[in-house]
C-alpha cells in the first residue's frame, strides 16, 4: 500500500463534505461547530493526521463514543427492540476519512473487493443489489433451471468483527507496516458509555466507560470499509451455478441446476458452507431470521426441498 501525507487543502475538503449537525459525541463538538472552525483548524489537523499516518497510531482521546439506544417496536422491556445509534467524535471522522481514502484507494486500484459486493461503495445501492439478484433468477427461470435463493441474518455483524482475524485479512490484501498499525491502533482500547435522555426533564443519565473488546465502530466512516474487507472472501467459497449477492452483512446466495437431485445437494452444500465460514469468522447466524426461496413459475412443479446443516463450533480468541 502506498504511503501518502494528507493536506491543509485535502483536510477542508473532508470537513465541507461532513453533513451538517448538530449531534455531538463527549466532546460536545458538532459538525456544525466543525464547519464554521475550518479555516482556522485545517492546517493544525493536517499535521495531526501525517504525525498519526507516520507513527501508526490514532489519538485515543478520538476513541470513546456514547451510544443512545432508539426504540423501535414492540415491548419497551425488551432489550432487543432498541437499536443503538454511536455518537462519536466529530474530529475522529476527519481523521477516519483520511485512512478511508487511502484505503479504498488501495482496494479499488488493485480490484481487491468482489463485484458481488454492493455496500458501501460508489455507483453501488440496494437497487443495484435487486437488480442482480432478481436478473440472476429470471436468467435461470429462461433456462428453464431450478433456482432457489438462501437469505441470511446475521446477529450483530458489526459489533462480532474479531480484531485479530480482520488484521490478518488487511495484510493479505497489502495493509501492512505502519498502516496494519495504525488500524490496529484504530480498533484496539475503544470505550463506550451508554446515555438515556429523560424526555420530560431532559437530563441525560450515563453508564460507566466500558472497553470494546471486539466488533468496529458503529457510526464511523471507517467501520463500513473495515467490514467489506472483512467479509470479502466469502464470495469465493462457491460454484459457477451459486451465485452470491451481497450488501454489506447482508448476504443472499442465489442456486440453479437443471436436476432436482444435484439441485438439492448443491443448496444444502452452499448453506453449510456459508453457516461454516460465518462460525469460522466469529460471525453468528441468527436461524430464525434465514430463509430459504423457492423461486418459479406458474408451470414449475411444487417440489420441497429440505437443507440440512451442521452447527460448527470454533473456540473464539
Amino acid at each position: 500500500m502506498k504511503y501518502q501525507y494528507t493536506s491543509t487543502k485535502e483536510i477542508e475538503k473532508i470537513i465541507s463534505s461532513l453533513k451538517p449537525k448538530n449531534s455531538h459525541g463527549y466532546d460536545e463538538v458538532s459538525v456544525n461547530i466543525l464547519k464554521s472552525c475550518s479555516p482556522y483548524i485545517s492546517s493544525p489537523l493536517s499535521h495531526i493526521c501525517n504525525t498519526m499516518l507516520s507513527t501508526g497510531i490514532f489519538p485515543d482521546r478520538l476513541k470513546y463514543a456514547v451510544v443512545k439506544p432508539i426504540f423501535k417496536n414492540r415491548d419497551k422491556s425488551d432489550v432487543s427492540n432498541y437499536r443503538p445509534i454511536s455518537l462519536l467524535p466529530t474530529f475522529s471522522k476527519v481523521l477516519e476519512k483520511v485512512i478511508y481514502v487511502r484505503i479504498f484507494q488501495h482496494l479499488s486500484n488493485n480490484s481487491i473487493l468482489i463485484d458481488e459486493q454492493f455496500g458501501f461503495r460508489p455507483k453501488s445501492s440496494t437497487m443495484t443489489a435487486a437488480y442482480s439478484l432478481i436478473n440472476e433468477v429470471l436468467d435461470a427461470l429462461n433456462s428453464k433451471k431450478l433456482v432457489g435463493g438462501i437469505f441470511c441474518d446475521l446477529k450483530k455483524a458489526f459489533d462480532s468483527v474479531d480484531h485479530y482475524i480482520l488484521l490478518s485479512k488487511l495484510e493479505f490484501y497489502g495493509i501492512r507496516g505502519k498502516f496494519n498499525e495504525l488500524i490496529k491502533s484504530y480498533l484496539n482500547n475503544r470505550y463506550q458509555r451508554v446515555s438515556i435522555t429523560n424526555k420530560k426533564s431532559y437530563h441525560s443519565s450515563f453508564s460507566r466507560w466500558r472497553k470494546v473488546r471486539c466488533g468496529i465502530p458503529q457510526g464511523s466512516i471507517l467501520g463500513p470499509l473495515l467490514f467489506l474487507v472483512y467479509i470479502n472472501d466469502l464470495g469465493s467459497l462457491f460454484k459457477n451455478n451459486q451465485k452470491p449477492v451481497l450488501f454489506a452483512d447482508d448476504t443472499s446466495l442465489i442456486v440453479t441446476h437443471f436436476h432436482q437431485t444435484d439441485f438439492n445437494r448443491d443448496v444444502t452444500s452452499a448453506f453449510n458452507q456459508l453457516n461454516k465460514w460465518f462460525a469460522a469468522n466469529l460471525l453468528s447466524l441468527n436461524l430464525n431470521k434465514t430463509q430459504y426461496v423457492q423461486f418459479m413459475t406458474k408451470n414449475t412443479p411444487t417440489r420441497d426441498v429440505s437443507i440440512s446443516y451442521m452447527t460448527c463450533l470454533f473456540r473464539t480468541r
